[in-house]
This record gives structure tokens, C-alpha cells and sequence, in this order.
């Protein structure tokens, strides 16, 4: 949800293996329900139809949604609808073969944080619709092999930007990943693009960054909805949006909210 740019160093937390373990946690369950809300996804069902899914599974699992309440945001999860880009609300709009949606949650146990999204189809959807989730998908693991302890943070940036304009899309500059843990917004921030590789803080062990691109078929240009909260193309056209939480360790990349 954050926008803008990187601030200081000395402000992003450092997660110990304990911590790390409990992100974990929530970020196994973060995944389970998202898996659980795209199966649900179908030409009929409605957005709000989606977010008292996941309330009703927040409840029984034992955690709840940092997103409802944040800023006063009403819902549980955002549920973004072709040319929505993020943080629609769920409301009674009807989902449509064809649609795309993305779907950005996230997940509060035992204190800890974890924030993650996805794109689907609706039914059967054009074969533009599937490159573009496809290729959003396939930046952010180009963007997460640069998540190593030694690399810089605008390597993650650069590694999006570098793969997806080339393939005649556009990224939302506005709008950015962040870092996650007992907060659902941490610094720092990570942009999509705009940045040169090899700047930036070096990366650093124990340090936990929700990345997550979102990009556009048409113009990167975006506008908020009168509601405060809906962001959306410029030109109408759709937009897709993928995210994970992950932690850097000594190993490597740690990616939180992928369930197996």
C-alpha cells in the first residue's frame, strides 16, 4: 500500500531466526487462504462475496487481517478487478468470465506480518490477459533471485523494470513493496523501477521485504477513485499485481508466503 521512495537504512529492522519462523507461520496460512479465495473465484460471485471468505477464514484459523481498520479501510482482503490496479474494496460488483482479478491480503499471527497477492482469471480470459499475469508473475522471481545478502535494493527494482518493459508493459510508479513484520508496513520501500542496479543499501541477512509489482497492459499512468482507495489505469485497460513476502538469509531468498 505505501508509496514513494527508500528512506534510511537505520530504520529497517533486522527479524532474528525466531522471528523469522513465526513470519513463516503466518505467511503458510496467508497462502492456504488465498489458495482457498482463488478457488472461489468464478463468473457470478461477487468481490464482498470474497472478502467474507476470508473473514469467516481469518476467524477459524485463529488471526486476523491488518488491512481492515488501516487508515480505516473497511475490508479484509482488496479485490482488484481488470483495469483496478490495487486496493479496490470489495463490494457487490459482479465478477464476469473473462475478468481478471487480483486479490492483496494479508495476515496478522502472534504479532507478526505477512502480505502477499495474486492475479486469476475469471472462466476463460484473452490470451493477453494470460501473458500479462504470466510475465508479472515471472518479474517478481526475477526480482526475488536478487534478494541475497551482499546485493543492493534496487537490484530487486531494476530486476522488475528490466524485465518487463522490454516486453512493451508498463510499471505503477506511485505504489511500491515495503519491508513487513510486526508491522504490515516497514521501511524499507521498494520500488518497481526507476532505479539503477548496483545502488542502494546492501542487503542484508534477517532483513524481510514484501516486493510486488504491478503491472499494466496499457499506460503506467494512474488515477485513485473517489472512494479514497481504488487505484486505476488511466486508460482503462487491465493491470495485474503479484506479491510476496520474503526474508533474506545467509541461504538465500526465503519466500515466506509460498505454500508447497
Amino acid at each position: 500500500m505505501p508509496r514513494g521512495d527508500v528512506t534510511t537504512v537505520d530504520m529497517i529492522v533486522t527479524k532474528s531466526r525466531a522471528e523469522l519462523e513465526k513470519m513463516y507461520r503466518a505467511g503458510q496460512l496467508l497462502g492456504e487462504m488465498l489458495g482457498e479465495l482463488t478457488q472461489r473465484v468464478e463468473p457470478g460471485v461477487t468481490t464482498l462475496d470474497l472478502d467474507r471468505f476470508a473473514e469467516q477464514w481469518l476467524r477459524k484459523a485463529g488471526a486476523i487481517s491488518p488491512f481492515k481498520g488501516y487508515r480505516n479501510y473497511p475490508a479484509h482482503i482488496c479485490t482488484s478487478v481488470n483495469e483496478q490496479v490495487v486496493h479496490a474494496i470489495p463490494a457487490n460488483r459482479v465478477l464476469r468470465e473473462g475478468d481478471v482479478i487480483s486479490i492483496d491480503a494479508g495476515i496478522r499471527v502472534n504479532g507478526y506480518v505477512a502480505d502477499s497477492a495474486i492475479t486469476v482469471g475469471v472462466g476463460k480470459i484473452s490470451e493477453k490477459a494470460e501473458q500479462l499475469i504470466r510475465h508479472t508473475e515471472a518479474s517478481l522471481e526475477r526480482a526475488i533471485e536478487q534478494m541475497r545478502p551482499g546485493n543492493r535494493l534496487y537490484d530487486i527494482s531494476h530486476a522488475v523494470q528490466s524485465y518487463i518493459e522490454p516486453l512493451g508493459y508498463t510499471l505503477v510508479k506511485e505504489f511500491c513493496g515495503h519491508g513487513v513484520g510486526r508491522k504490515m508496513h516497514e521501511e524499507p520501500q521498494v520500488p518497481n523501477c526507476g532505479h539503477r542496479p548496483h545502488t542502494g543499501p546492501r542487503l542484508r541477512p534477517g532483513w524481510v521485504l514484501a516486493v510486488e509489482p504491478m503491472v499494466n497492459l496499457g499506460t503506467a499512468a494512474v488515477k485513485i477513485e473517489r472512494d479514497g482507495w481504488t487505484v486505476t489505469t488511466l486508460d482503462g485497460r487491465i493491470s495485474a499485481h503479484c506479491e510476496h513476502t520474503i526474508a533474506i538469509t545467509d541461504d538465500g531468498p526465503w519466500i515466506l508466503t509460498q505454500v508447497k
